[in-house]
Order: structure tokens, then sequence, then C-alpha cells
């Protein structure tokens, strides 16, 4: 039956339409219409945060047992980016090439579409990593294996986030642009929900400062973005991921 069947050709074409936009893997059911599934993919966006997140616990558990924790910690941090192909961290350079510029919108929204980076996005990226390398490297190997859980799972769900809050910034559309709805706050609460009872469920110790702290930090991100750039592109949606992942280890780190 495969994809003739409705109900199963909404729920995968989807899925793996999140998948392949969050991650490399080239999964595909190759439809002819499956550019009309990019909103709907919002939906599986934290079920694809808690594939990476299990991924990267499973490896974290191995790997602390037989490294040190600062060499764990580069290799997570290393897998972290690639399965997104450094996706992420490219918007968190560009995002900075233009949000730190003086130049108004539309000079700024040129720069981050510039495939050069500049000081501000190398400098950026440096500080991301440098962040995340300093709080999961000081962890003790349990906390350490479930920061890296759920660091993608915020950080995927966080695009959901501010989707909807934030409209799209280019008139000429973008690759951001594809996934963005009336709907986009039904995918963001499920979301929302998705994050919360795994949090309850597996870190209900650091839920309170986790939710505070990035709630501060993704409100005064989206506030710049609009101030400078008039909403979100694909490049401050990706930074946003970063940002999240950033804050989720930051505060996994306050358990000690």
């Amino acid at each position: 039956m495969g994809l003739r069947s409705k109900p199963l050709k909404s729920f995968l074409v989807p899925l793996t339409t999140a998948i392949r936009f969050l991650t490399l893997i080239p999964l595909s059911w190759h439809v002819r219409d499956d550019e009309k599934y990019f909103n709907k993919s919002l939906y599986y966006f934290s079920a694809v945060g808690l594939l990476i997140g299990s991924a990267n616990y499973i490896l974290a558990i191995i790997l602390s047992a037989f490294l040190p924790t600062q060499v764990a910690a580069v290799v997570m941090l290393f897998s972290l980016a690639a399965i997104s192909g450094c996706l992420h961290l490219d918007g968190v350079a560009d995002s900075a090439d233009g949000l730190l510029s003086s130049r108004p919108k539309e000079k700024a929204l040129a720069i981050m579409k510039d495939s050069r980076t500049g000081a501000m996005g190398v400098v950026a990226i440096v500080f991301i990593l440098l962040g995340k390398y300093a709080a999961i490297s000081s962890m003790d190997r349990e906390i350490f294996c479930l920061s890296v859980f759920f660091m993608p799972l915020v950080g995927r769900c966080t695009i959901v986030f501010v989707m909807a809050i934030q409209q799209y910034a280019r008139k000429e559309g973008g690759l951001g642009q594809l996934f963005y709805s009336g709907n986009s706050r039904k995918p963001a609460i499920m979301s929302l929900f998705v994050l919360l009872i795994v949090l309850v469920l597996f870190a209900s110790e650091v839920l309170l400062i986790l939710t505070v702290t990035l709630s501060l930090t993704i409100l005064f991100f989206t506030k710049w973005c609009n101030a400078k750039l008039g909403g979100a592109t694909g490049d401050t949606l990706g930074a946003s991921c970063e940002i999240a992942e950033l804050v989720t280890a930051l505060s996994f780190a306050t358990l000690f």
C-alpha cells in the first residue's frame, strides 16, 4: 500500500522532511508535492530532536566510559555540529555578521546572505563552542550524558518556538520561509508539551532554571532580530537553535 495510504503519507512525508532538513540523513519518499509538507514537518521537529539526543546519549555513555570528560566533550561537540552539516553554526556566523553590523536592515540582510564569514561571525562561533565545551566538560558522567541528550531536543524545539512568535524578514523569501504557515503556533505548543514532559520525566531538577533562562534569552534574541532585521531568517533560526543548546548546557552545569 505504501504512500497510497493517505494517513501513512501524511505522517511519513512530514517526518522525513524534518529529518532531511535538520540532519545530514538524505531520507525522502520522493513525492512530487513534498514542498507542501514543509510547514507540516514542524510537528516533527521535537521528534527529530529526540532521535538526535538519543543517539548522542548512547555515544556519550560509550565515550565517557573510556575517555576523560574533556576529550569526550570535544567529540560530542563535533557530533552536535556534524549531524546538521554545521548548518546551524553557519547561521550563527551569518547572524552575527548581520546583527552586529552598523548597517540598516536591507544591508544587514545582504551581509547575512554573503557566503563569506566576517570577523564577527568567527568570534560568535568561537564563543558558542567555548561556552558549550566549558559547560559539558565540567559535568560528571551522568549529567554530561543527560545534557547532550537534551541539547538537540531543546534546540530543535526552539526553532519552532521562534517561528511561532516571529514573522519572516526577507521579502524575496528564502529557505526558512518554506516552513512558515499560519498555524505555526500549533506545532510550537506541541513541541513545548513534548519538551516539558521529557524534562519532568528525566531532568526535573533543571526544569525551572532552563525554562526561565531559555525564555529570557530567546525573547532578547528575537527582539534584537525584530529591531535590526524586521523578523527571522533561516540564519537566525539556526542561530536560535545553537543559542538554545548553549543555554541548555549552561543550565545543566548548574546542577553541580
